[in-house]
């Protein structure tokens, strides 16, 4: 048992007597070196934990970045879209976002990042092209189907007996 110093903080002690339990025996990673692969980046931090908890960071990227990443994932992100006006709609709503980030005052001396808008009329024939390439083809021959029979309500099979 090793020798209590005279005073110890409570933090001091905890820790002490934790390590005398064996509370710190076989940890993960123990006798292992320490990976200090990104030790110069300052986010070194938030970039592993993104990375171990599998977050997207795609909500933390400034208006431009973000409205440039969206317009990256068209048109394979309207491929569910069922109906060219609801994609007009989509693509008229990411034009309006990118002019009114335009309209935010720039910050620094940098010169303002923008975002391009979109020509609505392509994107909807990328759109009908990719629906085109995605479509089942239809079987050339009909299945044939057995008619199901009609049920009778449930008090009417109750009163019936059957």
């Amino acid at each position: 048992m090793t020798q209590t110093p005279r005073w110890e903080s409570p933090v001091e002690r905890a820790i002490r007597e934790a390590q005398e339990r064996g509370d710190f025996d076989d940890l993960p990673g123990a006798g292992k070196p320490l990976d200090l692969r990104d030790a110069n980046d300052p986010d070194w931090w938030i970039k592993r934990y993104a990375a171990r908890e599998n977050l997207d960071l795609g909500g933390a990227l400034p208006g431009a970045l973000a409205l440039r990443k969206e317009a990256a994932g068209y048109p394979e992100a309207l491929v569910d879209v069922t109906r060219e006006e609801d994609v007009r709609e989509i693509v008229a709503d990411y034009n309006k976002r990118v002019l009114a980030d335009r309209l935010r005052p720039a910050v620094g001396n940098l010169p303002p990042l923008l975002a391009k808008t979109l020509d609505v009329d392509d994107m909807v024939s990328q759109w009908r092209e990719l629906r085109a390439s995605r479509e089942p083809v239809a079987p050339t021959t009909p299945v044939p189907t057995t008619p199901v029979p009609a049920r009778r309500s449930w008090w009417r099979r109750l009163l019936s007996g059957s």
